[in-house]
């Protein structure tokens, strides 16, 4: 396994671990518009979870880690805009991190597809 793969897994690991240790914190941030707040965050969890869980091993890196992380990402990408968009609702995040989040996902993706190629792709 890479450095990149072992920080990958571990991000992805502990985002999910957190979901649990601290709901409040995520469901503070849900859209009125995303029904059943506490258990959207507990799946989100689940979902950072299993991504995470994917990298560590090679036999499911890839596809399976690649398209699930890429596919979390996306799914959260519209409430992050809805932040964005929405400083006010959320003061306690500044204004200029709610915006710097969204072009970081697109690398948070890019090293996601990164680190769960093959070695013949990651060339």
């Amino acid at each position: 396994m890479t450095t990149s793969q072992r920080l990958l897994a571990a991000f992805w690991i502990a985002a999910g671990v957190n979901h649990f240790v601290n709901p409040r914190v995520y469901e503070a941030i849900m859209p009125d518009y995303v029904p059943a707040h506490r258990e959207m965050v507990l799946w989100s969890g689940v979902a950072e979870l299993v991504g995470g869980l994917a990298v560590l091993s090679e036999r499911t890196r890839n596809p399976l880690a690649r398209w699930w992380i890429l596919g979390v990402l996306a799914a959260v990408y519209p409430a992050n805009i809805h932040m964005a968009l929405n400083p006010d609702r959320y003061s306690q995040i500044p204004a200029a991190a709610l915006w710097a989040r969204l072009p970081l996902q697109f690398a948070a993706a890019w090293w996601a597809w990164k680190a769960t190629a093959r070695p013949a792709e990651a060339e």
